[in-house]
């Protein structure tokens, strides 16, 4: 390798004529660009653990207090759409590290916060910069790979999606247990700041623009991030009966509505660029990989929300015991996430997201036995779950990399901010579908609570056997895959 292709190389840059070699530098900015995910889904479930210790100290009621979670979630979704604006606007290795440094000084001042109010206002500020690392660190690594090297990059990305609910509650219960509630969030800081520290060395500069960048698209924005906020508020909460619920996905729904007939209006003249370019799922390879995560983070996210609910209620588990039980699951969507990364770039995306659809389908007969008198072994629940874990690394490696494979280059945030907005409303859907369906099948069997658990996983292999559908509608050639 010459010296220019090895300072390139220490950049994260393709060098010239050695397409397919991965230099240290790419993955070293793969290693940082994943801790910011960690942070931001690791607080996504890591003070669940804590609400309870939260209402007591900060003398405030669980239902209160509950806006600790929800309102950062809420938050993550409302910024979310801003990424490819952002990226464009400011360049993306800027606005990712603002956004961790929203995320780290949010993190700060709730370890500071003095009452309900003032914690549920900085939780807000975390959702604010959280919202958008994840994007664009997608962003950030597609574009520095190319496309002949996503699938492998990717693999470095999944990481956090896997371990992060898992250890989340586990982490939480261990500081809660060993130190004040407090440090839940005061233990983000150290982390945050050694972050910053390592991007600033190994994330590349962004590309000069010959433009200010595109303008903010402020017509969708008063659209979409309130429309996507009150869809997945709704979802969350209309299981709980009332009409709060329907009201927020009745108006979620109207407000996304209105803004597709904007997007597609602005994008079609051509004066400024929509929020999230709704021409991109008119690009087959882009439209296919997007419905499937859609499917696959309705399939993960309920699942996430089923099974520990499942030890709670009937096994009398604890939450932080309760969140180790998934372990397997996380484990198997790590293993075959770094595998299917090291093949995705050589195979056709079809049969790997095939293969790993069957995993997941199989691994999820076992829970439809649940209360039926002759409930599956421990051991085969853990198998389960590792298997459909390890379903969901294959189908989400090739997956991605199909979605970042059939849009140009300056597309890709934009692209980026698509795919994870449909991933976050099709759990939120998912997860909201299944715990209606918990719920009837426990109104209908009072004395048979645990079989409510066996019929709603059912539901739960109807939803992964969908995503055959547009799975089938993968490129089965590599040369075709984009």
């Amino acid at each position: 390798m010459t010296t220019e292709a090895t300072a390139k190389g220490r950049r994260g840059e393709v060098p010239a004529g050695s397409p397919e070699a991965i230099p240290p530098g790419l993955w070293k900015m793969g290693a940082v660009l994943a801790l910011g995910p960690v942070l931001a889904l690791l607080d996504a479930t890591i003070v669940n653990v804590g609400i309870d210790s939260v209402a007591r100290d900060l003398h405030s009621s669980l239902g209160a207090v509950q806006w600790v979670a929800t309102g950062y979630l809420l938050a993550i979704s409302l910024t979310m759409p801003l990424s490819g604006w952002a990226a464009g606007r400011f360049g993306a290795r800027r606005a990712w590290l603002a956004s961790v440094v929203l995320f780290v000084l949010g993190s700060a001042l709730c370890g500071l916060a003095w009452s309900t109010g003032s914690l549920i206002a900085f939780r807000v500020l975390q959702g604010i910069g959280g919202g958008m690392v994840q994007p664009l660190g997608q962003a950030i690594m597609v574009q520095a790979a190319g496309p002949s090297r996503v699938g492998r990059v990717m693999g470095t990305l999944m990481l956090p999606i896997s371990l992060a609910p898992v250890l989340g509650p586990i982490l939480g219960g261990l500081v809660l247990e060993h130190l004040d509630w407090r440090w839940m969030f005061l233990l983000n800081v150290p982390v945050g700041l050694l972050t910053l520290l390592l991007a600033a060395r190994w994330l590349p500069a962004d590309e000069a623009s010959d433009g200010p960048g595109p303008r903010l698209d402020a017509t969708g924005l008063a659209l979409l991030s309130p429309g996507l906020t009150a869809l997945l508020y709704g979802l969350s909460t209309v299981a709980d009966g009332g009409t709060a619920g329907w009201v927020a996905l009745v108006a979620g729904a109207v407000l996304v509505a209105l803004y597709g007939g904007h997007a597609l209006r602005v994008a079609r003249g051509g004066a400024r660029t929509p929020l999230i370019d709704l021409w991109l799922f008119a690009r087959r390879g882009f439209a296919v990989a997007t419905a499937n995560s859609f499917l696959q983070g309705a399939v993960l996210y309920s699942s996430m929300f089923l099974v520990p609910l499942y030890y709670q209620q009937q096994r009398h588990a604890g939450a932080v015991e309760a969140g180790l039980l998934l372990a397997p699951q996380a484990l198997g969507t790590a293993v075959t996430a770094m595998l299917a990364a090291r093949i995705t770039d050589r195979f056709a995306p079809r049969p790997l997201i095939m293969i790993g659809i069957a995993c997941s389908l199989v691994g999820t007969l076992a829970f439809t036995q649940l209360g039926s008198g002759s409930d599956p072994a421990d051991w085969l629940i853990a198998g389960s779950l590792a298997l459909r874990g390890a379903g969901m690394g294959i189908i989400a490696i090739p997956g991605l990399a199909a979605v970042y494979g059939s849009v140009e280059k300056a597309q890709v945030p934009a692209a980026a901010g698509a795919v994870n907005v449909l991933n976050r409303v099709g759990g939120a859907l998912g997860t909201a579908v299944l715990t209606l369906v918990l719920q009837q099948a426990q109104y209908g069997r009072p004395e048979q609570p645990g079989a409510a658990f066996g019929e709603t996983f059912w539901w739960v292999l109807a939803l992964s056997a969908l995503a055959i559908a547009p799975a089938w509608l993968y490129p089965n050639t590599r040369k075709n895959a984009a």
